[in-house]
């Protein structure tokens, strides 16, 4: 599971990474957590626009009365596309969370160790995610989740779960798979 992550490299860099023709200004971050805004990249009118969503979805149906079942922070992408809080965003509402590291967290005995994935090359990613808006407040808010997936070899070492951690090639298509 993703809890925290970075997004620390230069503006530069993550407008080149993602071919932005800018970067809107940003601070760079080393301890990105729920509930703060964070930068994505979603679909808009066919085209790739960029965004600050809230991390942590708030499905469109909750109503104003009702809290979101629990801080949606993260989804399965095994099974995303079934559950009801997240299955009209896999089908409609899919971005690209902008990023350049994670820290997954190791138990040992009552203590937990802080362990921090990165590329080799130190260079911007994305994370799959999933966007909502939900309306049925003063204010309308939209939010993301973080697809995780089983963790690879390396990711093993320390936790089960790992974010998915799209490449350049999958970028748009994860983008353009929006249906409806």
């Amino acid at each position: 599971m993703c809890g925290r992550y970075t997004l620390r490299s230069r503006a530069e860099a993550v407008a080149d990474e993602f071919e932005l023709p800018v970067m809107p200004p940003y601070v760079p971050r080393w301890n990105i957590a729920p509930t703060q805004m964070v930068a994505a990249i979603r679909m808009h009118d066919g085209k790739p626009e960029m965004a600050t969503l809230r991390w942590g979805l708030i499905p469109s149906w909750v109503d104003s009365g009702g809290k979101p079942p629990g801080l949606m922070i993260n989804a399965k992408a095994e099974t995303a596309a079934t559950k009801p809080a997240f299955r009209a965003a896999f089908k409609r509402r899919r971005c690209l969370v902008l990023a350049d590291g994670y820290f997954e967290w190791e138990k040992i005995g009552k203590l937990k160790q802080p362990w921090y994935h990165r590329l080799k090359d130190e260079r911007p990613f994305a994370f799959a995610g999933l966007w909502e808006r939900w309306e049925h407040g003063q204010k309308p808010i939209e939010s993301c989740t973080i697809l995780t997936t089983a963790a690879n070899e390396l990711a093993a070492a320390v936790h089960d779960r790992m974010p998915v951690m799209l490449t350049r090639e999958a970028r748009r298509v994860w983008l353009d798979a929006e249906i409806g």
